[in-house]
């Protein structure tokens, strides 16, 4: 347990962050050195860096591949300095997800020479901003797995499904006249307004957390600046999280809504994730950690997505799977210490069962 702590401390000590590119690799150091005697390979793309640890040399298709994510985002300066309290381990990254990142390589350095059949540990560093250079690239380097595991927050759920995402740029065009005179004009702001409300009626905001299709404005905007100035020109973003059910018809459900005489643009589309819960390696996982935690397991789903969604595209299995916390992406993150021996064992007892 003292060797997940310490690892887990000297992860959370690294400013890992994307705008932060000497903290991507130093990060990664910490991770070699505790691997040193392992094969490994290094990938780097748009100077994002990420290592693949291997029990055999050179391998590329994996039984079980086990991903970790040491890029944060970024948090306050005393975020980057770990604390221990009251069985949790507070910091950035503690939760998402450098304490489970611990976990994944003290149980590769373990078991790797004890397992069978190919093993992987995949360590990258762009996931927080989609994991185009990381996660991604190895795959279109050929690397792929019959099951992988990433260590995202879950509270010992299997994620096995997350929505997809679809960002849109709509734009609206009016003609502009003097405030005074708005019947001269044509209001490219009104214009959107009465589309968005169109919008809200298909999309509705949930009233509270439900696996369905949303919709949120994220952006707004227009190029008047005048108060006494109709506005020619109105554009707003669109943040679309669907559900995988509508992979195929997702931009089609919404542009649909979108009057003739406005323009559009798919800013972004990325995959969904789903791994059927009746996959062989869930299955596994779900009885090994009720062994271990006591209590019945459940697949469940997630709002946002991982690097899962990526192998996802190429036929890999895969699930988000970690330990119990709270506070992602806040100033009061944190993991509990019980809940990283309890992983760690999950883990061992998984790929020794295989």
């Amino acid at each position: 347990m003292k060797n997940i702590i310490d690892l887990s401390q000297k992860l959370i000590r690294i400013e890992s962050t994307a705008d932060n590119k000497n903290g991507l690799y130093e990060v990664l150091e910490i991770a070699k050195k505790e691997l040193k005697q392992f094969s490994v390979r290094t990938f780097e793309k748009n100077s994002t860096p990420s290592l693949l640890f291997s029990n055999i040399k050179n391998a590329k298709d994996f039984k079980i591949l086990l991903n970790a994510h040491l890029d944060v985002i970024p948090g306050l300066k005393n975020q980057y300095k770990p604390l221990l309290k009251n069985g949790k381990l507070y910091g950035r990254g503690a939760q998402d997800m450098k304490a489970t990142a611990a976990c994944e390589i003290l149980v590769f350095k373990e078991l790797v020479n004890k397992v069978n059949y190919p093993l992987g540990l995949q360590l990258v560093t762009d996931e927080e901003i989609g994991g185009f250079n990381s996660a991604k690239y190895q795959i279109e380097k050929g690397i792929k797995a019959d099951f992988v595991i990433a260590g995202e927050p879950t509270e010992f759920g299997i994620n096995n499904e997350a929505k997809g995402i679809v960002w849109i740029k709509i734009i609206a065009k009016g003609k502009s006249s003097h405030g005074a005179y708005p019947w001269k004009g044509e209001n490219a702001i009104t214009k959107m307004i009465s589309f968005l409300n169109i919008l809200q009626k298909k999309y509705p905001v949930p009233s509270k957390e439900s696996w369905t299709t949303t919709v949120n404005v994220s952006q707004i905007s227009t190029s008047n600046k005048t108060t006494n100035k109709v506005p020619d020109n109105c554009e707003v973003v669109l943040d679309v999280r669907y559900v995988p059910l509508e992979s195929e018809k997702i931009v089609k459900n919404v542009t649909s809504l979108i009057p003739k005489s406005f323009g559009y643009q798919i800013l972004l589309k990325e995959p969904s994730q789903f791994t059927s819960e009746n996959s062989k390696y869930i299955k596994l996982l779900k009885t090994e950690t009720e062994k271990i935690i006591r209590r019945n397991v459940k697949t469940v789903y997630k709002h946002g997505g991982s690097d899962v969604r990526h192998f996802n595209q190429i036929g890999c299995e895969g699930i988000t799977f970690g330990p119990i916390g709270d506070g992602m992406h806040t100033d009061n993150e944190w993991v509990s210490i019980k809940s990283l021996n309890h992983y760690y064992q999950i883990l061992t007892k998984f790929l020794l069962s295989i």
